[in-house]
Formats: C-alpha cells, sequence, structure tokens
C-alpha cells in the first residue's frame, strides 16, 4: 500500500517535470547582436538582431530596454533600431507574447554597457 503511494507520487512528478520541460521547449530566442556584456556607441542608434519562434502560444514579440516596452514586432527574424540610449548599463530583452499581448513565459535577454 505504502509502496503504491510512493510510485503514484513518483508518477505525478514525473509527468509534471516532463509537461514542464515540454512547455519551456516551445518557442525559442536567439538574440545574435549585440551579445552579452557587449560595449555599444552611445553616439549612435544600435541594433539588435533576434531570430524567433514563438511556439504554440505565442503569437509576436515585444522588445524591452530595462523593462520598459519599446516596440511591438511581427517579424520572426529581422533587426530593431534602439533610440539613442543613455550611457550606462543597459538590459535589453524579447518577449513573446500572445494575440492579447501578453507574455507567455519565453524571453530572452542581453546586457550591454553604453558608453
Amino acid at each position: 500500500m505504502r509502496t503504491s503511494k510512493l510510485l503514484s507520487g513518483f508518477a505525478f512528478l514525473v509527468i509534471a517535470a516532463t509537461s514542464s520541460l515540454a512547455m519551456a521547449e516551445d518557442g525559442s530566442i536567439k538574440i545574435t547582436s549585440p551579445s552579452e556584456g557587449a560595449k555599444l556607441d552611445a553616439m549612435v542608434q544600435n541594433k539588435m538582431a533576434y531570430e524567433v519562434d514563438v511556439g504554440s502560444k505565442g503569437d509576436h514579440i515585444h522588445v524591452y530596454v530595462d523593462n520598459k516596452e519599446q516596440a511591438v514586432l511581427r517579424e520572426k527574424k529581422g533587426s530593431y533600431t534602439f533610440e539613442t540610449m543613455s550611457s550606462g548599463p543597459h538590459t535589453l530583452c524579447i518577449k513573446v507574447v500572445n494575440r492579447g499581448h501578453t507574455p507567455i513565459g519565453l524571453e530572452k535577454c542581453v546586457k550591454v554597457t553604453v558608453d
């Protein structure tokens, strides 16, 4: 009896872990530039190049600088040109969102420094 409860509990954990893993693998984001830790020039408009697979639950992407939305993009591969950024550290992110513009949990960020 105790063994069957343990096996049932273990089976539930395996199924839950597998489901979470499958959801995390549904879609992908690759920021091809700038790279993590890159130094960007404050005097120019910098670009972010990306490739995105929005997966089965996503519809499009939002671009953020320091958690502030900058753009709504529908292209799955391309680039986005930022307005001139202030000097200092910044976090650039892409988040996959659904049709209601709600993030689905798939995101990629890079930290850069603008000089």
